[in-house]
């Protein structure tokens, strides 16, 4: 074995559509307003039938078909989160369960935003290590159930979701998941937040933008040598999406300009840890990027965390 690999993909999203003009009937905002500041268009909002392990569970189960694989196959199951209301069972052993699973490990993972991408760092250390044969990494979030309907500078950016990738060894480069570049801001913490007796979520979102815009493109150019990959090189660059004013002058600055940048923030809203794989299984599934073409992945957000890796796509 000489590294790992993304074997397969799957994501999900709850029927229901919340539009912005439906948005315009709870909220003092529009239409004109929301897609100016953040581009988003539509947002994906699940009923209170439907926890954040079930939109887990779905992506998950669909990620093991892709890659032809039963329940039984795996035996890690990471699931990033930051919106699973108990605290016992965690969300991958919620996860484990739905899909039938044996004895798998499971751990959730709260780093919000980037907590898919730790997440898929996580289980390729893992599989690298010998700790498990093939791992089932999900980010999932439901952020509505943390959404305060009346303020308007948050309810407008969120969605809900699940993405999923099947980790696994290989013995060749192809495939590959290149090393991780990972960090956080610790002092800077308050900038975005889901606190409270009911948790709600909040951000300062000039603070969020300026230390976006520019602190992040080095840090991805970083993550792209660590794998030997110049910016030039990539096919796709899948960042968090939380705005598309963040995402897109971020993708210009890091290089990458012969890659096709993901925007699902239009149509999906900020998932939070659902965001990258969410954004990146839609691409491949709609063969925009070419099996084992080089993609950075690069999730941010809540801790001023981050975190991002190369991949090839399966």
């Amino acid at each position: 074995m000489t590294g790992t690999r993304i074997a397969a993909l799957g994501h999900y999203q709850p029927a229901k559509v919340l539009t912005n003009h439906d948005l315009a009937a709870l909220v003092e905002t529009s239409d004109d307003w929301i897609t100016s500041r953040v581009g988003i268009r539509t947002r994906h909002v699940a009923g209170p039938e439907e926890p954040v392990d079930e939109l887990a569970a779905h992506a998950g189960g669909k990620a093991l078909a892709a890659a032809g694989l039963s329940a039984a196959d795996v035996d890690l199951v990471l699931v990033a989160t930051s919106t699973a209301i108990d605290r016992s069972p965690n969300t991958a052993a919620r996860v484990a369960a739905r899909l039938g699973m044996g004895s798998p490990a499971t751990m959730d993972l709260n780093v919000v935003c980037a907590g898919f991408t730790h997440a898929l760092a996580t289980a390729d250390h893992a599989v690298r290590a010998g700790a498990a044969r093939r791992a089932l990494v999900i980010g999932a979030d439901k952020m509505t159930d943390v959404t305060d309907w009346t303020d308007r500078t948050t309810c407008v950016l969120v969605g809900d979701g699940a993405g999923a990738a099947v980790v696994e060894a290989t013995e060749t480069d192809t495939g590959a998941i290149g090393p991780v570049l990972w960090g956080s801001v610790p002092e800077m913490g308050h900038a975005v937040r889901i606190e409270g007796t009911p948790p709600r979520f909040a951000q300062e979102g000039q603070s969020v933008y300026r230390w976006a815009t520019q602190q992040l493109p080095a840090l991805a150019r970083q993550a792209c040598a660590r794998s030997g990959i110049a910016p030039e090189e990539l096919a796709g660059v899948v960042l968090h999406q939380a705005n598309l004013r963040i995402v897109e002058p971020l993708a210009a600055k890091i290089g990458a300009v012969n890659a096709v940048v993901a925007r699902d923030v239009v149509d999906s809203g900020n998932t939070s840890a659902a965001s990258v794989p969410l954004a990146l299984s839609k691409l491949v599934e709609r063969g925009e990027l070419p099996s084992g073409a080089p993609v950075l992945l690069f999730g941010f957000g809540g801790n001023l965390s981050y975190a991002g890796q190369v991949v090839r796509v399966p």
